[in-house]
């Protein structure tokens, strides 16, 4: 495994107008957009609340422009440009929460991320090749992601460049001690948690690097940090593979996972405490200003 810094990457490309599309993204829209979905709304549990949000999120991406679908019995939202067209990147985060637990961070937080960049594309650009989906059921075994990976049609997996899984990405503390290493990863990392953590394997380590060298370019200050898992020991550390980039591994699509780390920084993780007032939100603000830049600067060709 390698632990990579931003710090020490190639630099990506910045310019004014990806300057004023990271811009366009605020701490106002994404506080309201976790206080709005951090309800219960588990699959089973609150089935009504569940299939609410969906709808919630599907009305969103509509009013800005995107076309708006259903994929699925489990309801996951797929929102595409109108004009795109071919191959595209694609952003992704699941909607669910656990039963009787808001779930601000997890994963409310990663809802308003993907919802932020999706707001900002369809004003700074409307044809850029994005695709979002918003997944359910990742707290019953990825069942929702799982479930799109299988029904993509071979021309589907080939036109998708890369997946950006958001993964819990609003917690973050400048508190020393704050941040511990997962159990069983032979690395060293800081322990301030303070940084976003980045997770590729071998197809996607160089789709890492790249969002590395960008968060470098566009968020000089901002600490970001990548996990490259290399000779396949995803398979044996199951740490690796709990969120919905799992499945598109699995089917060889390459996959980040975008994370603040959840339970290894937030003490609040699946607990009825994941409340909108834990998150740093001018933290949750440069994830999303940096998901921007990146799609803005993506190659799908």
């Amino acid at each position: 495994m390698l632990v990579r810094h931003a710090s020490k990457a190639k630099p990506g490309r910045q310019d004014e107008s990806i300057s004023e599309a990271m811009t366009l993204v605020s701490e106002k829209d994404l506080r309201a957009w976790v206080k709005y979905f951090s309800i219960p709304r588990h699959y089973h549990a609150q089935p009504i609340q569940n299939r609410q949000v969906a709808e919630d999120i599907a009305a969103l991406f509509t009013s800005w422009g995107y076309d708006v679908s259903f994929q699925g019995e489990f309801y996951n939202v797929v929102a595409r440009p109108k004009r795109a067209h071919g191959r595209v990147q694609l952003v992704a985060a699941h909607f669910d929460s656990t039963p009787e637990t808001p779930g601000a961070d997890d994963n409310a937080s990663a809802v308003a991320a993907m919802l932020g960049c999706a707001k900002a594309l369809a004003t700074a650009a409307p044809d850029a090749p994005v695709m979002f989906v918003s997944f359910n059921r990742e707290e019953d075994g990825l069942v929702g992601s799982a479930d799109f990976v299988e029904h993509l049609s071979a021309q589907q997996r080939k036109e998708i460049a890369c997946v950006q899984v958001l993964e819990m990405v609003g917690f973050a503390s400048d508190d020393p001690n704050s941040q511990i290493t997962p159990p069983g990863l032979p690395i060293n990392i800081p322990t301030t948690g303070n940084f976003l953590g980045l997770l590729s394997n071998k197809i996607s380590g160089q789709e890492m690097n790249r969002l590395l060298g960008q968060a470098k370019a566009s968020l000089p200050s901002f600490p970001v940090m990548g996990l490259h898992v290399l000779l396949g020991f995803e398979k044996i550390l199951p740490v690796l593979l709990r969120s919905d980039h799992a499945p598109f591994w699995e089917a060889g699509i390459p996959s980040v996972m975008w994370t603040d780390t959840s339970e290894f920084r937030n003490p609040h993780y699946h607990l009825p405490s994941d409340l909108p007032e834990t998150l740093n939100y001018a933290f949750l603000r440069q994830v999303t200003q940096l998901l921007i830049a990146a799609m803005l600067t993506a190659d799908v060709e």
